[in-house]
C-alpha cells in the first residue's frame, strides 16, 4: 500500500513539475531584451512579407550577386554566424533570414509551416527586396526549402548550393521526431525538450563530428532562447506535422540550374547516400564531401566552406559539370 501512494505522489509531482514547465515558458522572443544572444546584431534588419515580419542579416555590396543562406529544422540565422562575413568579403550580397517561426522572425499561430509555404516566403523576400534573383543556400531543411524554390521558381535561382539537403521524409523517423510529432503526446513533450539545456546540448553535439573542437556555449544559449519559447515550439511542431519532402527527391532531376552538394562524410543525420542520390539525378549537380566532418560543414570547417562556395559562385558555367566530386580534407585548427 505504501509503494502506491509512494508511486502516486511521485507522479504528481512529475505531472505539476511539468505543467509548472509549461505555464511558465515565455511567449515569444523579445528582441530589445535579446541583444547578447543575437549574432551579427548590428546586420539585422527586419521587413513585412505578406504582412509577417520577417528578421534577416545583410552584409556585403549591394550591387555583388545576392546570396540567400537558408537555415535547417529548429535553427536560425545563428548557424551561419562563422561564415556570414567571410562570405560577403568573398564579393556577395550576402541576406541570412530567419524562416517563418524561427528566430526572431514572425510566428502566426494558424501560420503555414510546409516546406512549401517557407520556399513562397524566401520569394516573397526577394521581392520586398528587390532581388530578381540569387544565389541560393541551402542547409539541412532549409535545403528542402532552397530546392523548392528551384523547382517552382527557376527564374529566382541563378545557381543553388544544398549542404546536407533534406530530400524525404526518413528524418521523421527518428524516434525523438516521431514521438514529438504524434498527437497529443506531442504537445507535452516538444515543449520540454525544446526547453531543455541539456536536450538541446546533446543535438548539437552529435550535428558535429567532432565537438570539442566546434561546440559553443553562447551559441547553445542563444538557440536555447527561442527555442524555448511557446511560439517557436508550436511551429516546431506544425512543421513536424506537415513534413513532406520526397517529392524533392523524385523531381530533383528537374533542377537544371548549377548545383553544388556539400555534405559531411560522417553526417550522422542526412546520410551521405542521399547526397549521391541527388548528384545522379541532377543534370548540373557536383558532389563535394568534407572529411571528419558532421552535418554542418559550414561550422566545423568555416574557411574551406567558404573557399568552396565562393569558387563554386564565381567559376564559369560551362564549367560546372565537368567534376562531380570531390573530397575536402579538414582544415588546421
Amino acid at each position: 500500500m505504501k509503494k502506491r501512494y509512494w508511486i502516486a505522489g511521485a507522479s504528481g509531482l512529475a505531472g505539476a513539475a511539468v505543467a509548472a514547465r509549461l505555464m511558465t515558458r515565455p511567449v515569444d522572443v523579445d528582441w530589445e531584451e535579446s541583444g547578447h544572444l543575437v549574432y551579427h546584431r548590428q546586420h539585422s534588419h527586419f521587413v513585412e512579407v505578406e504582412g509577417i515580419p520577417v528578421h534577416y542579416q545583410e552584409a556585403g555590396d549591394p550591387n555583388a550577386p545576392a546570396m540567400i543562406l537558408i537555415h535547417g529544422f529548429v535553427s536560425s540565422t545563428l548557424v551561419w554566424a562563422e561564415v556570414f562575413l567571410p562570405l560577403a568579403a568573398a564579393g556577395f550580397r550576402v541576406i541570412v533570414p530567419d524562416l517563418l517561426g524561427y528566430g526572431y522572425s514572425g510566428k502566426p499561430a494558424e501560420g503555414d509551416y510546409t516546406i512549401e509555404a517557407q520556399a513562397h516566403m524566401i520569394v516573397g523576400l526577394m521581392k520586398r527586396l528587390e532581388v530578381p534573383s540569387a544565389i541560393l543556400v541551402g542547409s539541412s531543411y532549409g535545403g528542402a526549402v532552397a530546392a523548392t524554390v528551384a523547382l517552382d521558381h527557376p527564374e529566382r535561382v541563378e545557381r543553388l548550393v544544398l549542404i546536407g539537403a533534406v530530400t524525404n521524409d526518413e528524418p521523421k523517423k527518428f524516434l525523438l521526431l516521431r514521438a514529438t510529432s504524434s498527437p497529443l503526446l506531442g504537445d507535452v513533450l516538444a515543449p520540454l525538450l525544446l526547453g531543455s539545456r541539456w536536450v538541446l546540448r546533446l543535438r548539437m553535439k552529435k550535428s558535429y563530428h567532432r565537438s570539442g573542437r566546434v561546440f559553443d556555449e553562447n551559441k547553445l544559449a542563444s538557440r536555447h532562447h527561442a527555442l524555448s519559447t511557446i511560439n517557436t515550439q508550436r511551429a516546431v511542431l506544425r512543421t513536424l506535422r506537415r513534413w513532406q519532402a520526397g517529392y524533392i527527391q523524385r523531381e530533383a532531376h528537374l533542377i537544371h540550374q548549377p548545383t553544388l552538394l556539400i555534405w559531411g562524410e560522417n553526417d550522422p543525420e542526412i546520410p551521405l547516400r542521399d547526397g549521391e542520390h541527388l548528384r545522379d539525378a541532377m543534370p548540373n549537380a557536383r558532389l563535394i564531401v568534407f572529411r571528419k566532418c558532421g552535418h554542418l560543414p559550414q561550422e566545423e570547417f568555416p574557411q574551406t566552406f567558404v573557399q568552396v562556395i565562393a569558387g563554386f559562385c564565381k567559376e564559369a558555367l560551362l564549367t560546372v559539370g565537368l567534376e562531380n566530386r570531390g573530397f575536402f580534407p579538414a582544415e588546421k585548427s
